[in-house]
């Protein structure tokens, strides 16, 4: 059974993370483009929370589905695995991308990331303001209290360009029309995302990407994830959470937050060593899409460490 001092075996564990994952990208790939939702959520959440149990882990649900009067299975505070191992927290969203995944656009992943317990922010289900870079800059070199268009100048200083050589990831949404605006009048450039915003922060830290940096709010369970990728690939990120309300405020304090005001930076998010799976559902620039062939499934993943920062890239392939 577990045991608090039980070592968390982040090597050996690594391989039993991207079955999780590949297991939900497999079943909601099976309605990419059926314009269900909905139903491409629930089997992604089924299958990796017959996976998750099949783990010898005490996993608890951190980041997941919503509160537990919200979300069946996969809620906030589930435990998941068999018991006999060690105790660790797990940050998942079986299917970033719903609305990508049932309208077959790009970027659509299963995402997981698992860590002792303990290591993550318990963020409440309500949006937060991010900021993200890739590695290789000095510390804060961007931060949430600059301006855009502060920010923009600082990264370009930073990387030795004008700031019309910058490009910005950021959410396509009302919400964002002034940013948009404020990031264009700088000359930067701005690669709009429809959804997948886990996607959009790693892409800082891929340099095929393009992209320079992501900006913009969006949800703060996802914040964490992708706290989680940059743990493993380096880059600097910084959250701040985002109330609109007392009821959301009250779920922050249920959460065991205090300041409601922090900025937390990504160490603050993911305190601990962690280890991140991503698969594929549909084709994006981090990893290729579920695709057939013949009676064949082939998904890819991306597995990631942060203790050694190693990154794999596995193909696998399943009868359907």
């Amino acid at each position: 059974m577990t045991s608090p001092t039980q070592e968390f075996a982040d090597r050996l564990l690594s391989l039993g993370l991207a079955r999780v994952s590949e297991a939900a990208a497999i079943a909601s790939a099976k309605l990419i483009g059926r314009g269900d939702e909905k139903a491409a959520d629930q089997a992604a959440v089924d299958a990796m929370r017959t996976q998750l149990n099949m783990l010898d882990i005490a996993g608890v649900v951190v980041i997941g589905e919503g509160e537990r009067d919200e979300a069946p299975m996969l809620y906030i505070g589930e435990e998941v695995g068999t018991g006999n191992g060690p105790g660790v927290d797990i940050a998942l969203d079986p299917l970033e991308g719903t609305t990508l995944t049932a309208k077959d656009m790009p970027n659509a992943l299963a995402v997981i990331a698992m860590g002792p317990r303990g290591s993550m922010l318990h963020a409440p289900d309500v949006y937060m303001d991010k900021l993200a870079i890739g590695p290789g800059y000095a510390n804060e070199v961007v931060t949430l209290d600059m301006t855009p268009t502060e920010r923009i100048h600082a990264l370009a200083q930073a990387k030795g360009v004008q700031p019309s050589e910058i490009t910005t990831c950021v959410l396509e949404r009302p919400r964002h029309e002034d940013l948009v605006r404020e990031i264009r009048e700088t000359g930067a450039a701005i690669r709009l995302i429809t959804d997948g915003d886990v996607a959009g922060v790693i892409h800082c830290a891929e340099a095929s990407t393009g992209i320079d940096m992501y900006m913009g709010s969006g949800g703060a369970p996802e914040g964490v994830l992708a706290a989680a990728a940059l743990k493993c690939m380096g880059g600097q990120m910084q959250g701040r959470l985002l109330f609109r309300n007392d009821d959301e405020r009250g779920r922050a304090t249920k959460a065991g937050i205090t300041d409601l005001d922090k900025i937390y930076a990504r160490d603050e998010m993911v305190r601990e060593d962690v280890i991140f799976a991503a698969t594929g559902v549909t084709d994006g620039s981090i990893v290729r899409g579920a695709r057939r062939d013949g009676a064949y499934l082939e998904t890819d993943t991306i597995l990631m460490r942060s203790k050694t920062g190693s990154m794999r890239r596995l193909t696998y392939r399943s009868i359907v």
